[in-house]
């Protein structure tokens, strides 16, 4: 017999079915037993009768929580005064016929079944995550970052974009935060970085003739652990070619508004307001803001979006020199090309950045970028690089410039940024599937953990 899911069990009554899962929950009445099973489609209810099979339901005084099973029986209407209205499967249960015990399983070490129960903290939420997914709010988490991701893919097809791989083993090169490095065992004493962002490489590819890119690309970035930030996140990586700043800005919103009312979700203000960084320091005090209203922020279905651009390009550093606010790949806005090629007025350059702010977060971030070797190299001499230096760090980018780069922009739009403005959720480990610890651990399993002295020896490594 073909295996069914509960969800599908509504439209079957009066027909035989197998269904597999979990047992969700028990409750013993005597001679009647029922479980509640559990599968990706929800809950069912099932029914072991103590005046039918003796030995099935012997089998059934033996079930226990989180058992895996698979049930063979007859859907059957409930009766009116058992019908459960906040269960989508609540006008039926399966009345048990056969039941094979898949694999029998351990008493949790937190409560899974029960939404009403505080959660764990979070150390045994991390270390037992398998069991952790298991509940409803991160199955529900989990799914949503799934349908979301497909949804901004459908809309990038839809209009023509490509999606295109980067390495993740690459070159350390600066970018804003530390690298996480890896050594090389065919070059001693060398080291591939872990890419903080695609931005080099998907430039690269507008040089190359594509024109229209995207990715779900993994950043990975050595920065303090916070609630809202980790050591790798997801992000929806689009460039594209031959365009300005307002083709890149309308791209993404109408990607957006689709993606996320296709999800039920409500937009407060279409097209999305405007607010230079000066605007946004001087009416909010910050460049990340909440448009609703306190009233607006009960409907958890209320997302309130709003670009900020116009950045300053650069700020100073402790020793007095400047460093690039966003990153140095950007061009400034075109009234201020001649102050960055002449090194001149260069606290008040502003840059084509623009970022996407939700309910009080930064849900994305991009720029129109430099595409001439003589506007990276200002970039860079402004921040007090030499030329041996400048070649040393983005010669390649130099280099490929020179052979007919187009004008070109783009963004990244952080998932586990937006999950959280979706789902409501404060914390970025309750959008991810594995995330690490507040102390940069891995979940599940135990890293990150010292190298043997034979693994040390290989790669030519010696811990002092």
């Amino acid at each position: 017999m073909e295996r069914v899911l509960t969800s599908e069990t509504v439209d079957r009554v009066g027909q035989k079915v197998m269904v597999k899962g979990w047992v969700h929950a028990r409750r013993d009445h005597g001679r009647l037993i029922f479980i509640d099973l559990r599968d990706r489609g929800g809950l069912l209810q099932v029914v072991f009768w103590g005046g039918g099979d003796a030995e099935l339901f012997k089998q059934a005084e033996h079930l226990r929580s989180e058992y895996v099973v698979s049930i063979e029986g007859t859907v059957q209407k409930r009766q009116d005064n058992q019908i459960n209205p906040d269960l989508p499967t609540g006008t039926v249960e399966l009345a048990a016929e056969k039941l094979e015990v898949l694999n029998e399983a351990e008493t949790p070490p937190f409560e899974i079944a029960d939404a009403n129960v505080p959660e764990a903290g979070e150390e045994p939420r991390l270390k037992y995550r398998y069991l952790d997914l298991r509940r409803e709010k991160m199955q529900r988490n989990i799914r949503l970052r799934s349908e979301f991701v497909r949804k901004c893919r459908e809309y990038l097809f839809g209009k023509d974009f490509v999606e295109i791989e980067t390495p993740i083993l690459t070159e350390s090169t600066p970018e804003g935060s530390r690298d996480f490095v890896v050594p090389s065992r065919l070059n001693p004493g060398s080291f591939y970085a872990l890419p903080q962002s695609p931005q080099q490489y998907k430039q690269l590819l507008m040089v190359g003739g594509f024109e229209r890119y995207f990715q779900i690309a993994r950043a990975i970035r050595d920065e303090d652990p916070r609630a809202d930030r980790g050591f790798e996140h997801s992000q929806v990586d689009i460039e594209m070619s031959f365009v300005e700043q307002d083709d890149v800005m309308n791209t993404v919103e109408e990607m957006m508004v689709k993606t996320v009312e296709a999800l039920g979700y409500k937009v407060k203000e279409k097209p999305f307001p405007r607010f230079t960084y000066a605007e946004a320091i001087e009416k909010f005090g910050a460049d990340k803001f909440d448009l609703r209203t306190d009233e607006e922020k009960q409907d958890s279905k209320l997302l309130a979006y709003a670009w900020v651009y116009k950045f300053p390009f650069f700020e100073k550093t402790d020793d007095g020199g400047w460093t690039f606010t966003h990153n140095p790949f950007s061009m400034p806005v075109p009234e201020h090309v001649g102050d960055l090629l002449n090194n001149r007025n260069v606290e008040n350059i502003l840059t084509t950045q623009y970022d996407l702010v939700c309910n009080g977060y930064e849900s994305g971030g991009g720029s129109i970028r430099a595409h001439t070797p003589e506007i990276l190299k200002a970039t860079y001499r402004v921040m007090g690089f030499s030329d041996e230096q400048i070649q040393e760090r983005v010669g390649h980018m130099l280099e490929a410039f020179k052979y007919g780069a187009p004008p070109h922009g783009g963004i990244a739009l952080g998932i586990e940024r937006n999950l959280m403005n979706l789902t409501g959720e404060a914390y970025l480990r309750e959008v991810q599937a594995f995330p690490m610890t507040g102390r940069g651990q891995t979940a599940v399993m135990k890293g990150p953990k010292p190298l043997t002295d034979d693994q040390l020896k290989e790669l030519g490594l010696k811990i002092t």
